[in-house]
């Protein structure tokens, strides 16, 4: 396996959790909030971390980046977050090199996601890949990768039907919505939160239900009325939640906070409710289900919900996964060729040095001497001697061994980081 090293001691990974181990109260653990996400990169730079990006959602909390050792990684999750090393050793993963390739792009093309052909994790990628070069801790490697990543999920949604309709929470809950409540055209929905999921779910309520029936609320209002004028829906002030959920037949909680923000003391109900709680750390106190009519439905349950759309999206996972083949090996291609490029570069060097101490003997030898041919023939030979250390090195079985070996020959001296 290729070592996809910054230096002789560092190794490129891809470690977290997701839903395939950690429950959603596991992962509200892990989760990290845009300050916590700072605070990582400050850290990150500050203990000579050279390149690495941390995306957190409702479904997974990573980072990839290089380290002499995982547990540098590790240690910066855990200390921004409410997670320990031994919880993390529970439900974490932990993938190295061409391993933590692979996973970055079957996590970017929504091959990895909990709800298949979900695309909304790439944006997430995107933005802590913007977060990070602003920080000067995006090197070419990193940058070259998520780009191609960025690549693979296009070409996949363009080229395959695995995204065919919205595949998200939001289309998860909506869909639960319409499956188990009857007469939603007519039903008081009251959705708390309008991040991108509560946005979402917005948008794919509209379409199914009455405007005048849908109200949103959210901590900061004005994010509330933009969506609200967009919608044609109606917003309520913050301090307005206790009386709204009363009327409310419908509520979907989508918020951003760390701690829960409805519990049973402010539901004081006079009909059933059912609450949807899409937020991560989970914003609904599972204490609402003591209260008489309350249905509590969590993400994680939504995303077991199977249906004839979804099951038709895993036909198309090879082509998909094509798709992947193709670019990850265009990526690998770059990435050797990157490896070497010092050593070819300081061979000729070496060479060049060589020609020009025995041209300038033969100078001094010939009266004669023909520069112009000397030049071309000797640039010639360089060129193609260059050439075949070049092929050896794309064909052989270690290009490690290689570079070490024509070093060792050529006693060549350059820069050692490969990906800077």
């Amino acid at each position: 396996m290729e070592n996809f090293n910054m230096s002789k001691h560092t190794s490129f990974y891809a470690l977290g959790l997701s839903y395939k181990k950690a429950d959603a109260t596991m992962r509200g653990k892990f989760s990290l909030d845009a300050q916590a996400k700072s605070t990582i990169l400050m850290q990150a730079e500050a203990e000579g971390i050279e390149s690495l990006i941390v995306t957190s959602t409702c479904n997974r909390t990573e980072i990839y980046g290089f380290a002499n050792h995982p547990y540098q990684l590790i240690k910066l999750l855990c200390e921004n977050s409410q997670g320990t090393v031994e919880e993390f050793q529970e439900v974490a993963y932990i993938y190295k090199n061409q391993e933590a390739i692979n996973h970055m792009f079957r996590v970017g093309t929504g091959l990895d996601s909990q709800i298949l052909g979900d695309f909304e994790i790439i944006s997430q990628i995107k933005s802590a890949f913007v977060e990070s070069k602003s920080n000067g801790l995006v090197n070419a490697f990193l940058e070259r990768l998520v780009n191609s990543v960025i690549q693979a999920s296009k070409k996949i949604k363009t080229d395959t039907n695995i995204s065919t309709g919205a595949t998200s929470v939001s289309f998860a809950s909506v869909q639960y919505i319409i499956k188990n409540v009857k007469d939603i055209a007519h039903k008081n929905i009251l959705l708390f939160g309008t991040g991108k999921i509560g946005r979402n779910t917005c948008e794919n309520l509209v379409k199914h239900t009455k405007h005048d029936h849908i109200t949103l609320i959210n901590r900061t209002k004005d994010k509330a009325e933009r969506l609200a004028r967009k919608l044609d829906v109606i917003v309520k002030d913050y301090a307005d939640l206790q009386l709204e959920l009363q009327k409310a037949d419908i509520v979907v909680v989508a918020t951003g906070a760390q701690n829960p923000t409805v519990d049973k003391a402010i539901l004081n109900l006079k009909k059933p409710l059912l609450i949807l709680d899409l937020s991560i750390p989970k914003n609904v106190h599972e204490n609402v289900t003591d209260v008489e009519g309350v249905t509590l439905i969590h993400l994680d349950h939504l995303s077991q919900i199977t249906d004839e759309t979804l099951e038709n999206r895993k036909l198309h996972i090879p082509a998909a996964e094509a798709i992947i083949e193709e670019i990850v090996a265009d990526f690998m291609e770059w990435t050797k060729n990157r490896k070497f490029a010092p050593t070819i570069q300081a061979l000729k060097e070496k060479l060049n040095s060589i020609k020009e101490g025995e041209l300038n003997v033969q100078r001094k030898k010939l009266a004669n001497f023909d520069e112009e041919q000397a030049e071309l023939i000797s640039n010639r030979i360089i060129q193609k001697i260059t050439n075949h250390f070049v092929n050896h090195l794309k064909d052989g079985d270690s290009i490690d061994e290689g570079i070490e070996w024509i070093e060792k020959v050529f006693q060549l001296e350059q820069e050692k980081s490969f990906f800077s």
